[in-house]
């Protein structure tokens, strides 16, 4: 039994040589008619709609891929898709459709014209599963959004990850920490007391140091070697209470007091907190401030710390000297301000990564300084960008909005 035609177009082709004039003129009509209702369908469609041919030409897309993609209606028809789609790999997809493929194949692209955009492409042939080439057609979902929100969910699973192991192992970390600092105070007071031996010793002390076989020479040598080890436990113990306390801080964030503030005013105080160390580092500071700038909505001490965490950055990536710029300006609804050096760099594979917890490119970092930067800006409802190249320099760039955000409402429409 023959399979019933599924279409107007399938009736019309079984009997298109028995109609005359007025049969053919309305067949057109009404594939004008059904032309038109599938453009206003595709055009109202969310994703993005687009056909090539054979060769990878573009030959029809909807209104989404002119803001997916930037394409313009007739300037763009016929031109390459790989010009709007570079990490297409078009090669493969055209073989795939010349050896009849599968239904659908599932892509994801990453673009950055007209914006950065993170897509899903699923493509199939035109032609169904039958060999040769006939074209593709795409369907393009922008999945921006909800990559955002997944960055978003693995991000609280970490700080709660985090949480549960402060609360395990902070306080049994600082109780020794607390001990230990005591024991080696306690330690250099008995040191101060061998360096510095009693002006007038009584004949029993003064009878054992005629007996002892170390001379005063050996004695002092011995001193100051125990000093040195003991400044080196010391600097150990400061390291890690100051790990223990940028860990309790990144997990146990308290929430911005926004009130209107200065942020020449913040980078100033902030110069001023480390003055004395970027003078020590012979580094020279430039400091490019906008006159005028509008006070902001900001924590002026939590923005501090969020200038103090990007400068010491900068400092350690220059070993050998260099220069701090640090600039601020207005724009986009909002004021920024960057921090630029002249140090390494960052590799490009270490970018995606040095925001992460614990993750550090410094010998002794514990890499929860830009963990924190990071909670801090995004609670101010602003954003973080960093551009760095190697053996260049590294700029870190903080926008943060002129006003509160406040619940968006949605307005009623009142119909007659």
């Amino acid at each position: 039994m023959p399979t019933p035609k599924s279409s107007f177009l399938d009736k019309v082709l079984g009997r298109i040589g028995r109609l005359d004039a007025e049969g053919l003129q309305t067949v057109i009509q009404r594939l004008a008619r059904e032309r038109s209702f599938l453009e206003t369908l595709f055009d109202v469609i969310e994703d993005g709609v687009l056909v090539v041919d054979e060769k990878g030409r573009v030959i029809y897309f909807n209104q989404s891929v002119t803001s997916l993609l930037g394409l313009k209606h007739d300037a763009d028809e016929g031109q390459p898709i790989t010009r709007f789609l570079p990490g297409l790999d078009w090669k493969k997809l055209a073989r795939w459709d010349k050896s009849g493929g599968s239904q659908v194949r599932r892509l994801e692209l990453e673009v950055e014209w007209p914006r950065p955009r993170f897509l899903r492409l699923y493509t199939a042939p035109l032609d169904g599963e039958a060999t040769g080439a006939s074209g593709l057609a795409l369907i393009l979902h922008d999945a921006t959004e909800a990559r955002q929100q997944t960055f978003a969910a693995i991000e609280s699973e970490r700080m709660q990850a985090l949480t549960l192991l402060a609360a395990s192992v902070a306080h049994e970390i600082g109780n020794p920490l607390n001990a230990l600092h005591i024991h080696l105070q306690l330690m250099e007071r008995e040191l101060k007391k061998l360096r510095t031996p009693d002006a007038s010793p009584k004949p029993a002390r003064l009878t054992r140091y005629r007996q002892s076989r170390r001379s005063d020479t050996d004695t002092a040598s011995t001193v100051e070697k125990l000093q040195s080890y003991l400044d080196v436990a010391k600097g150990e113990i400061t390291r890690l209470d100051y790990i223990v306390s940028q860990f309790l801080q990144a997990i146990r964030p308290s929430p911005p007091k926004l009130q209107p503030a200065s942020l020449n005013e913040a980078i100033r105080a902030s110069l001023d907190l480390l003055g004395p160390e970027l003078k020590n580092r012979h580094l020279h500071v430039e400091q490019k401030l906008a006159t005028s700038l509008p006070l902001a909505p900001m924590d002026a001490s939590q923005i501090q710390q969020v200038l103090v965490n990007l400068i010491k950055n900068a400092m350690q990536a220059m070993t050998k000297g260099g220069t701090l710029t640090l600039t601020t300006g207005e724009g986009a609804g909002g004021v920024w301000f960057s921090v630029n050096d002249t140090g390494g760099g960052i590799p490009q594979e270490q970018i995606n990564r040095i925001f992460e917890p614990f993750y550090t490119t410094k010998e002794k970092g514990s890499g929860l300084g830009l963990m924190i930067v990071q909670r801090i800006v995004r609670e101010h409802g602003g954003r973080i960008e960093l551009e760095s190249r190697v053996d260049e320099g590294t700029q870190f760039r903080v926008w943060l909005p002129l006003h509160e955000r406040r619940p968006k409402l949605l307005e009623a429409k009142l119909h007659d």
